[in-house]
């Protein structure tokens, strides 16, 4: 497992939930890679508008995001479910052979994260 890079944007309190598609935004811009690059896609949506805001923005189904489980059955704080979407996300990747995993949410009212990460089988991904 491999962290390949972040990012962390602020917007306009009001923005909370198009944050993390900034986030990602940046992301993506900052490597090069594109959304279909990517094995498994995790949001940390403590509001389900966020899933349909970053589908829309992004372009992306949303219906590719989350396929494991959201946060949302967890509620919040932000802490402990960022770690269990980390991990649920990089499980699905190994079971998946390997790929990129993409880990993202919002925080604070204005701001965006996202996280990429590198999971091989073997040194080499698939």
């Amino acid at each position: 497992i491999t962290l390949v890079a972040k990012s962390e944007v602020r917007t306009s309190p009001s923005l909370m939930p198009e944050a993390p598609a900034f986030a990602v935004a940046k992301l993506l811009e900052k490597t090069g890679l594109a959304m279909d690059d990517i094995a498994v896609v995790k949001n940390h949506n403590p509001f389900a508008v966020n899933d349909g805001i970053f589908s829309k923005v992004m372009g992306y189904d949303w219906a590719k995001v989350n396929k494991t489980g959201c946060s949302l059955v967890w509620g919040h704080p932000q802490g402990p479910t960022l770690t269990r979407m980390l991990i649920e996300g990089l499980e699905e990747a190994v079971d998946l052979g390997g790929g990129l995993v993409l880990l993202f949410g919002c925080a604070a009212g204005d701001m965006g994260i996202a996280a990429l990460f590198l999971v091989t089988e073997g040194g080499e991904p698939k």
